[in-house]
């Protein structure tokens, strides 16, 4: 794959700068007495995936939540901070990211790269991304564009951030139908992180520019060859 054009290099969070498993190892305590709840915020993520891009996300999001529960609209708004936004941050506390993202990161940086964030919950949820928001030159979420991957507005605001053409990123992402689907569609070169597993190649995307499961296999792809432990 030619990777001469790419001028910067941008990240989904959750699944691909962590692994998921270390996040859900630390959930059951808490999501089972909430377990209603987190069920129709399921739900209603679903309905905000599809929905066109708004001015007005949170209101929109807290809206449809309130029909889940049966409650105002300000109640809502207050369970989701409650229990979502705010709730969550402490499970990331003692999460490390992937063996070798930041490494890759600092690496790109040094390279001339621009670095940026893209994710569906907000990046400040999980703090300084271990370290790796100083590298950044644009960190954004997706609720804060508007709507939520796929929609085109998030990738196509974070090329304007980043002052550059959508062909001219590499976007980097777990989930194939938001990530890798969202960003090919707005014209992104795209890497999908797939998981470890025996055979992972045999689940190579169709349509991503790379596929890899360890992120020295991304920096092969950029750099050349690398030193390497896998996880």
């Amino acid at each position: 794959m030619d990777f001469t054009k790419i001028k910067a290099v941008a990240f989904d969070i959750d699944g691909t700068l962590y692994r998921t498993w270390k996040f859900n190892i630390r959930m059951p305590f808490y999501f089972l007495p909430r377990s209603i709840f987190f069920l129709k915020y399921g739900l209603v993520r679903n309905i905000m995936h599809k929905t066109p891009a708004t001015e007005n996300f949170i209101e929109v999001q807290a809206e449809h939540m309130a029909k889940k529960l049966r409650c105002s609209t300000q109640e809502a708004k207050e369970r989701l901070d409650k229990v979502i936004y705010k709730g969550l941050e402490k499970k990331f506390l003692h999460i490390k990211p992937c063996k070798g993202a930041l490494d890759f990161i600092k690496r790109l940086k040094k390279n001339g790269y621009k670095i940026g964030i893209l994710s569906d919950f907000p990046p400040e949820q999980k703090g300084d991304i271990w370290g790796i928001r100083d590298f950044c030159d644009v960190v954004l979420g997706s609720e804060e564009a508007g709507a939520l991957k796929p929609d085109a507005t998030p990738f196509l605001k974070l090329a304007d951030k980043l002052q550059l053409k959508p062909e001219e990123i590499l976007y980097v992402g777990n989930n194939h139908k938001y990530d890798i689907v969202g960003s090919k569609n707005v014209g992104m070169r795209a890497a999908w992180i797939a998981l470890p597993l025996p055979f992972w190649w045999w689940r190579r995307s169709k349509i991503a520019d790379i596929t890899f499961s360890h992120f020295y296999q991304l920096e092969e792809a950029i750099f050349g060859d690398v030193k390497h432990d896998s996880e």
